[in-house]
């Protein structure tokens, strides 16, 4: 899950969280992974190479409060190429409570640019040629991105912890672009909520690269 198999994130995560006491249902989840788990073991990451310039991506995305201390997860993804497959990749709780999808969303866009900032410097200390000097951060909630760029509902807003904020100095800085991408092409979904097989199929290959 935190080396080859991504589209695993989401359930181990989930899991992790009762391991001191599992209850039925969660060993039932738990053989349902094995059975996914078995199905896919020739299934990993395929590296190829890329035909066009390299550049640094994300997509995240949050669902809001629907585990039972009403805490968020945040979901977040990073490629190199369009073709995929992930380099980075994390599903976690929220350390705090969100009172909107919006602020969910605006935590995990926050997550996602620390990760973004560690990948930019990880590639410049690389002395590779690669240009790559921003990244782009994909994200399904409109809201989200208007308090990302700007203070706006300040009311509505202001009780959010300032390390969030942080978020603006890097986009007015230029170092990273959010932009809007509907949920149903939000690659991150899968690391935030249980999706179908028809979505995780259609993810496959900037999942895995193959």
């Amino acid at each position: 899950m935190t080396a080859t198999r991504s589209d695993l994130c989401f359930v181990v995560t989930k899991l992790s969280q009762y391991l001191s006491m599992p209850s039925d249902r969660h060993m039932i989840v738990a053989k349902h992974a094995l059975r996914y788990l078995k199905a896919t073991i020739q299934q990993k990451l395929t590296f190829r190479k890329s035909v066009d310039n390299l550049s640094l991506s994300s997509f995240c995305d949050s669902d809001w409060g629907n585990s039972e201390d009403q805490k968020s997860i945040t979901g977040y993804c990073f490629t190199l190429s369009r073709e995929g497959p992930l380099i980075s990749w994390k599903s976690k709780k929220q350390q705090s409570v969100a009172l909107s999808s919006c602020e969910a969303e605006y935590m995990a866009i926050s997550s996602a640019t620390q990760e973004g900032k560690f990948l930019l410097a990880l590639i410049n200390d690389m002395n590779i040629d690669l240009h790559v000097h921003d990244f782009t951060l994909n994200c399904d909630n409109q809201g989200a991105i208007a308090l990302s760029k700007n203070p706006v509902h300040h009311q509505r807003s202001k009780h959010i912890d300032i390390r969030y904020h942080f978020v603006r100095d890097e986009i007015s800085n230029g170092h990273m672009k959010v932009q809007y991408v509907p949920s149903k092409e939000n690659l991150a979904d899968v690391f935030t909520k249980p999706v179908s097989k028809v979505k995780m199929q259609k993810f496959k290959t900037l999942l895995m690269g193959d």
